[in-house]
């Protein structure tokens, strides 16, 4: 298997940005883990490490300050599309998203642009459901006290 091109599509803004700069660690058919520099960099954000978890629908996250400290666990719904001719993965961002904060604390985020997108046609009713089914089935995992197994899918591939 070699190395995919990963995309990132968004709905709000409507954009297609290719992560050229994301550099790729680990791939299977299970999981992809992407070690990357912010984008669009913030006060606080610097750099990170995101684990795409193929068969479950969601992105975990690392978001990191410049020192390397935990800024927060930032996690995105997500559904894709592969293009094996063109070795070329495109995750779309579902817009619902988790960030779990160091002190365990979780919070739900971007619920306004998800029901946006609904309601201007940016998301269908099965893009819904399946982003819904996709975003119980992580808060499930955070709240039974499992989020470290998806964690550690990022710790052991950075050490």
């Amino acid at each position: 298997m070699s190395e995919p091109k990963l995309y990132r599509k968004r709905i709000i803004p409507d954009e297609c940005v290719p992560l050229t700069d994301d550099k790729l660690l680990y791939f299977d058919d299970r999981v992809i883990v992407t070690a990357w520099n912010a984008l669009h960099p913030k006060k606080d954000l610097h750099h990170g490490y995101s684990c795409y978890f193929l068969r479950e629908g969601f992105k975990v996250s690392k978001f990191l300050y410049e020192n390397g400290d935990l800024l927060y666990w930032y996690c995105d719904i997500i559904d894709y599309e592969e293009y094996p001719r063109e070795n070329k993965w495109v995750f779309r961002d579902l817009l619902a998203d988790v960030i779990v904060y160091p002190d365990g604390f979780v919070k739900v985020v971007d619920l306004d642009e998800f029901e946006e997108a609904l309601e201007n046609g940016s998301l269908t009713l099965d893009d819904v459901k399946r982003a819904l089914r996709c975003l119980d089935k992580l808060l499930n995992i955070i709240y039974e006290g499992s989020f470290d197994k998806l964690t550690d899918e990022i710790e052991v591939r950075i050490r």
